[in-house]
């Protein structure tokens, strides 16, 4: 019999990871408080509680100042002061705790570690296995039978996929058991907590010594038989220091603190209350788990008029009330997730406010109900929607003239057209209306919806189909289930149109909505449906040259460091290139020095060939396990294509972005990269057809600030960054070098993206000062657009918006926020988003034109791809030329700009082709 288990979280540890994890683009309300820390740090507590399912757990915080501060003044000296929001961030992780009746623990005068310390022993005593939540290396001493560490994910944001440390693999890290890592940190030191350490001694000498002479006593005794200078000095000269470094790393077992399990028990959170801070601090996407009692499936609208519908007569009621009131709601529900992927279980629809029918089409046993007429004439057949019984229905979902409202409209439309059925008359989408009102929102789904603005609570779809491995299909399970789920997903959308409706109109945002999203959501399920070809003996060869490919930079890698070492080991990375190799260590992290890839491009920089094989090696590595081996695996074995699934609520500016896989992020800028291309194939007798907008970013730019240098440039058809470059370099546009082209091309793209001289200098490989006078001499002479990009951070801190040409906003938060990093973030989105979004607006608009016109010119032609500035179509040969003319005009003509818009196309047999 399994024995109990206590998890016990080092929560300044994950808290800190939590909020640095996100330092780049901090998290933060519609206040501009920064909820970083908030949103990693209960995303993982939760995490954990589901997927470990613990018989105990508490949380454990430093208090007070540590006795270790009394024997060494300077521990910990070198830690900066904890941010001010951060800071802020704590009283309400404390509520949440409490809200989950968490217990946190913390004991005056000691630290986290050694109050887990003594609780873990304490807790073996009484037969319960511990669990230490923390990536702090100092937890490897406390390992052993009963004991075990898990070292979370960094800031907690991929799931709970991290490492679980316990006897048996514990020495693999740092080459010593557990018993003697105190001995071990006590020669190397820690410098994140400004542990002195022996000087001179690093990892591996450490490592040597323990395996040579035991523990530090017998390391200290036998110093002088030490062979190496270095270290046999450090030895005899700073004993003193390092029994102290041993004493300040020792985590203490015998703090005066109680065990008390039943205290530390995981029980059901307090719903309501946890409800109340998600609203606060805008966690929508987490209210789902929190919208019901556990087990109830309990609705706050008790009253509702929720039921099946399994004859005849109750298809002719719902059919006859929808075409009465000439709109109705509908919810497809769909056995799993994904375009092309989910077969159809069953049907709710709505009329009015608290009522609500569900079709229950494919679950297994196809009914398991007690029906009152089981043999009589109005039982009918509802095994799908090919069945005659069903036609009412699906010439109501047929009819134009019915308007329909659906919350995510395009999944329904996607499952409708694989049953043969054509979902006509969408007129309102609740997931694309409250996208379009709170685009800030990082998730639109309906239940948290439905909870944060009709305040119901709903049934989590986890109550009925569970998650992970013990996920279940919606068609396995009984209709009547299913029931309450189906009907509230219908009721809610409805009542969510209720109250998006007159907000979307009173924000002047109806026209964007009915007129560029509502129409875009049908275009975008056809893309789904249509899906792109895909050549799987290429990239079967290519996956064979990559790994051969990948091999041979091992080599080098290897040789150029003299040794062989796991890549994929960052304590081995460590000590290659920052012992052996002896490289400056660029940033420190918590556990060591930085490897990011970004500190690899500094150290690259310095002309040593390891950082770049490095590099070079994990963009390979990427490309390979993320499309070349991927990409086969995911072919539609109906259509033989691959379909993947575009987000039309993701991206705040009103960008689409793609998923499962993702299209739109295959790297261009490397030759694999472009090589990945030539295995997305036409199918025979036809050819892909390409429409890149040029340049239209900075056409947009040129359109708002006016600039006569930049209007100009554009309106006779000058090349852009040669102009830019005339300017900014005071030459004749002729005496332009390809150097200064370059130059100006990455000072216009970076003043979109509102990059600093840091950033810019980086990009060109010059000092910050002559970035900086780059950037002062460009908006010196391009001063329209220095206006026109002030002002919109000014009117975004007045109306707490900024706008697109067609009416699309963006609110801006952080520019209230006290901190000095998040402000600045937000400045940048004041600026880039008006042109962002708007580039995003035109190319909207003129999917929805190319697409009506190859409807009325019944071309064979099919958009397959939409990537930024970019649309992928395949045509038949013979109808190339008609289908670019349609294609290039439209694009061109969808939005009047004071400067043209330029559209470049390229054809092929693969995309790879297509781009040249």
């Amino acid at each position: 019999m399994n024995r109990p288990s206590l998890f016990l979280i080092d929560a300044y540890a994950l808290i800190y990871q939590s909020f640095f994890a996100f330092a780049r683009r901090p998290l933060t309300n519609s206040k501009g408080e920064n909820t970083s820390a908030e949103w990693g740090f209960l995303s993982y507590l939760l995490r954990i509680r589901d997927e470990f399912e613990p018989d105990h757990l508490a949380v454990v915080f430093d208090a007070g100042s540590s006795q270790r501060k009394e024997i060494y003044p300077e521990y910990k000296a070198t830690r900066e002061k904890m941010p001010e929001d951060l800071r802020e961030s704590l009283t309400r992780i404390r509520a949440l705790l409490d809200a989950l009746h968490n217990p946190v623990l913390e004991v005056e005068g000691f630290e986290a570690d050694d109050v887990i310390g003594s609780l873990a022993l304490k807790a073996l005593d009484e037969e319960v296995d511990v669990v230490i939540v923390s990536g702090d290396k100092d937890f490897y001493q406390l390992l052993r039978p009963g004991v075990r560490l898990f070292r979370p994910a960094r800031g907690g944001r991929a799931g709970v996929a991290a490492e679980w440390v316990d006897e048996s693999n514990a020495g693999k890290r740092f080459g010593v058991p557990p018993g003697r890592i105190v001995d071990y940190l006590a020669l190397i030191g820690d410098s994140s907590d400004n542990v002195p350490g022996a000087p001179g001694i690093g990892p591996k000498t450490a490592v040597k010594l323990i395996r040579e002479y035991g523990d530090l006593d017998g390391i200290l005794k036998h110093a002088e038989e030490v062979r190496a200078k270095r270290p046999r000095e450090s030895l005899l000269h700073n004993a003193g220091q390092i029994r102290l470094s041993k004493e300040l790393v020792t985590i203490l077992t015998d703090v005066d603190v109680t065990l008390d399990l039943d205290r530390m028990a995981v029980r059901a959170p307090d719903r309501e209350r946890m409800r109340e801070l998600l609203l606060e601090l805008e966690f929508h996407t987490l209210l789902e788990r929190f919208a019901s009692a556990p087990g109830g499936a309990a609705s706050a609208d008790e009253a509702a008029d929720y039921a099946l519908v399994l004859d005849a007569a109750g298809i002719e009621a719902v059919v006859g009330e929808a075409r009465a009131r000439g709109e109705v709601t509908v919810d497809v529900l769909t056995a799993s997730p994904g375009p092309m992927r989910g077969t159809i279980a069953g049907i709710a629809l709505s009329t009015q406010p608290s009522q609500a029918r569900y079709l229950p089409l494919a679950h297994e046993p196809p009914l398991g109900l007690e029906m009152e007429a089981p043999a009589s004439e109005s039982a009918i057949n509802l095994s799908g929607l090919a069945s005659p019984d069903l036609a009412p229905l699906r010439d109501l979902l047929e009819d134009p003239g019915v308007r329909k409202t659906g919350h995510d409209l395009k999944h329904a439309m996607v499952a409708l057209a694989e049953a043969g059925v054509t979902l006509a008359g969408a007129s309102f989408d609740t997931m694309v209306a409250s996208y379009l009102l709170k685009p800030e929102l990082r998730g639109h789904e309906l239940e948290s919806l439905a909870a944060s603005t009709l305040g119901l609570e709903t049934t989590p779809l986890k109550e009925l189909v569970g998650t992970g491995k013990k996920e279940v299909p919606l068609t396995r399970l009984a209709p009547e289930k299913v029931l309450r789920y189906a009907c509230e997903r219908a009721d809610c959308a409805g009542r969510l149109r209720g109250r998006f409706q007159p907000e979307l109109e009173e924000h002047a945002l109806d026209g964007l909505f009915r007129d560029v999203e509502m129409r875009l959501v049908s275009v975008l399920a056809r893309m789904e449906r249509n899906g792109v070809r895909i050549d799987l003996a290429f990239f079967t060869e290519m996956s064979r040259a990559l790994e051969y490919e990948l091999g041979r930079v091992r080599e080098e890698i290897f040789e150029e460091a003299g040794s062989e070492f796991n890549l994929n080991s960052t304590p081995q990375l460590r000590t290659v290139l920052f012992e052996d190799l002896g490289l400056p260590v660029i940033r420190k992290t918590k556990t060591g020095p930085s490897t990011a890839a970004s500190v690899l491009e500094e150290l690259e920089a310095l002309g040593h060939p390891v950082p770049r094989l490095l590099m070079k090696y994990r963009r390979m590595e990427k490309l390979r396990s993320t499309y070349i081996d991927a990409l086969p695996g995911l072919v539609h074995r109906r259509t033989g294509r691959i379909h993947t699934h575009f987000n039309q609520t993701v991206a705040a500016t009103g960008r689409l972005s793609s998923s499962n896989p993702n299209l739109q992020n295959i790297p261009i800028r490397t030759r694999i990269g472009r090589e990945i291309r030539k295995g997305f194939v036409a199918a025979p007798g036809h050819v892909l057809l390409t429409a890149d907008y040029s340049q239209i970013e900075l056409r947009i730019l040129a359109h708002f600030s006016g600039d006569p240098a930049f209007v100009t440039a554009f309106r006779e058809a000058s090349d852009i960054h040669r102009q830019t470059a005339a300017v900014i370099f005071g030459v004749p546009a002729e005496e332009v070098t390809s150097r200064m082209r370059d130059q100006a091309k990455t000072i216009n793209f970076a003043t979109l993206y509102g990059q600093g001289a840091f950033s810019l200098g980086r990009q060109l490989g010059i000092p910050r000062d002559e970035a900086r006078r780059f950037i002062d001499q460009y908006f010196e002479r391009f001063s329209g657009v220095r206006s026109f990009l002030d002002e919109q951070v000014a009117l975004a801190k007045e109306r707490g918006y900024v706008e697109t040409l067609s009416g699309r906003r963006r609110y801006v938060p952080e520019l209230a926020s006290r901190n000095w990093n998040i402000r600045a973030h937000g400045e940048r989105v004041a600026r880039n988003t008006p042109i962002q979004g708007t580039a995003a607006d035109v190319i909207k608009k003129a999917m929805i034109e190319v697409q009506r016109a190859l409807d009325e010119a019944r071309s064979g032609a099919m958009l397959l791809l939409q990537v930024h500035d970019e649309l992928v179509l395949e045509t038949p040969a013979g109808e190339l030329e008609a289908v670019r003319r349609v294609v290039v005009s439209h694009m061109r003509d969808s939005t009047a700009l004071d400067v043209p818009l330029v559209v470049d196309t390229g054809t092929g047999e693969s995309w790879f082709e297509c781009k040249g």
